[in-house]
Parts: structure tokens; sequence; C-alpha cells
């Protein structure tokens, strides 16, 4: 998270936000503060997450274009965490924050069950997963905003590219090899068909798992209009990064997750081709958002110590993030 958001919050933002969502002092405990503060409360016998964020990094229309689609793929079928209201009937509260910004309030129902990596990673959850994912995309592609002022960036507007504002200058290959790719993603075509409002971010840790195997996505935050195959690529690329055999385990998930899939949505196979694209895509923003979060040169988060050894390098030279035939997987379609 910024400094200067965190700088302005204050446990009077906390107990203003509690009161407007009616919420029991004693109801409500901090889970994460990343991007934003979110904290899990208890309200008539429910559960939900109650987000805390700032108009410094998404503006309140911009949360609302979030709401408006996430209760929209819910209402069509969707499994993923609906948004409810204040005590007041708002669906985005918020809050002045003393220096000429606000933070702005959202809470959502809490996703049943427990993270996947808990639940167990089995080919009937890679099945599920592709399905699910599926389902949104076939939504997406009917989907309009239910106020043109609300509609979300697309995946090259400033906000969503701030790569080069976070990595230092000696990071200049890195740089190079960021704007040939954009470069090279803005000229691919952005038809009905492949192009939508998607996720962004839907890997493992957004999600939960109930018993009955039904998987809830949330964390919205990120949403874009993007290539679908894009959304599958972010899917691919954390579901990889614990893993020691990488190729191997993309040909076993993807031919479970494509299955679930292809039920709901199906992708021209030019797609394929364009996926490792989208893989070096998110390695850099991952890269460069790592910079901004964390003391590179002191590390003290394994993952992330893992993610970074060698990525500058790596990047910079052209390496696959991972070495695999994707055209292959047009093969079953």
């Amino acid at each position: 998270m910024e400094s200067r958001i965190k700088e302005r919050y204050s446990d009077d933002v906390l107990k203003e936000a509690i009161r407007r969502y009616g919420i029991g002092e004693d109801r409500i405990r901090l889970l994460d503060g990343f991007e934003s503060f979110m904290y899990e409360f208890e309200r008539d016998s429910g559960e939900y997450i109650l987000r805390i964020g700032h108009s410094i990094r998404r503006s309140e229309s911009l949360i609302q274009g979030e709401i408006d689609w996430i209760n929209y793929l819910s209402d069509g079928g969707a499994t993923v965490a609906r948004a409810v209201p204040s005590e007041s009937g708002r669906l985005v509260e918020h809050i002045d924050d003393g220096a000429g910004g606000h933070f702005l309030t959202t809470a959502f129902v809490k996703a049943r069950g427990k993270p996947p990596r808990k639940a167990g990673w089995t080919p009937e959850f890679y099945e599920a997963y592709g399905s699910l994912l599926g389902r949104m995309h076939v939504l997406s592609k009917d989907y309009v905003p239910a106020d043109a002022a609300w509609t979300r960036p697309h995946w090259n507007d400033p906000i969503m590219l701030e790569v080069e504002r976070f990595l230092p200058p000696a990071d200049g290959a890195v740089v190079e090899r960021y704007r040939d790719l954009v470069a090279h993603l803005g000229g691919l075509p952005q038809g009905a068909g492949s192009y939508g409002l998607i996720h962004q971010d839907a890997h493992t840790g957004n999600m939960f798992v109930d018993e009955e195997g039904t998987i809830t996505l949330f964390d919205f935050d990120d949403c874009a209009y993007s290539w679908y195959a894009n959304d599958i690529a972010i899917v691919l690329f954390y579901a990889v990064s614990t893993v020691d055999d990488a190729p191997a385990f993309t040909r076993e998930f993807m031919k479970h997750f494509l299955t679930g899939y292809r039920r709901e949505n199906r992708l021209d196979s030019v797609w394929w081709s364009e996926v490792p694209h989208f893989l070096k895509l998110r390695e850099i923003d991952l890269y460069a958002v790592i910079h901004r979060s964390f003391d590179v040169e002191n590390l003290d988060d394994p993952w992330v110590a893992q993610f970074m050894d060698g990525r500058k390098e790596g990047i910079a030279d052209g390496v696959p993030y991972i070495d695999f035939e994707f055209t292959s997987l047009a093969e079953s379609a």
C-alpha cells in the first residue's frame, strides 16, 4: 500500500465505517492491508468483508463499476462474492480523510469454505476453476454498465500501466522489454468474442472452495477490459508459481481447466500463441509491484524472495515465464 494512503488512515476512519455498516465493535477484525484495509465482520447472523480503500487509488465511479459488474455476474449464475449495502442502502460509502481526499468503503458477502490449497488441488478443482472463469467470460460479452460513468478501465489505461513509475533507473532493460510488450499487445484485435471485462487477478488467493467443491471468487479490484486469454494466462501464472516442473504442471492443469472452461465458453485457437505475452506482462507487472511494496534488498517473504531471484536478468534476456508450447492447447478444442 502506498505510504500516503497509510498516513491518512486512522481509528476514526474505521469507527465511522463501523457506524455506517451497523457493525458491533467486537464483531470486526483486521484481515489484510496490502492494497486496501480489509476486515471481516458479522452482522445479522451473516459473515461479511469490509474493504476500506482510498480515492488516490480508485475513484468512486470505478468502484461503482466494479460492484455493478460483480452483482451482474452473481445474477447470471457466477459464484462471486456479492456486494451488499450499508445501513443507509449505499453500495459505496465515502469518508473524508481530512486531507482533501476520502476513503471509499464497500462490503461483500464472505465467501464460503476455505482456501483451495487447504481444500486440495485436484482435477475436479481445476475443472470447476475453468468452468467459473468460462461462465464469467460468457456473461461479460453482454455486459453493459448500469451507468456509463462506471465503465472500468482498459488494460492499457494509465492507472493499469504503472510499471515504469515503480522501477529504479537501473532497470532500463526491463523497461525496454515492457515497452515492446505493450506495443505488441496494443496491436492485437479486440473483438467481442475475445475481449471484454475480466477479473484480471483470479488466482487462488482470491477464492474459497466449500465442501461441495463450489468456488467463490472475490477481490475484483483490478477488473478491467482485456482479452479473455489474458485472464486465463494470469490464472496459470500464479498456479505454476510454486511448482518445480512448470511445463508438466501446465500440461496437467490446463487439460482439466479447459475441460471446464469449454463447457461455458470457447476461444479461437489464435489466442493460445499470445499466452506467453500475457504471462510476460503479469511477470513484469508483479516485478514492479514488488519494487513498490517491498525493500528488494532485504526481502523477508520467502515467496517474494524466490520470485525475485534472477528475475531482472530473466526478463531482460527474454526468458519465457513458462517453457511450454501453448498452441498445443488448441488441438483439443
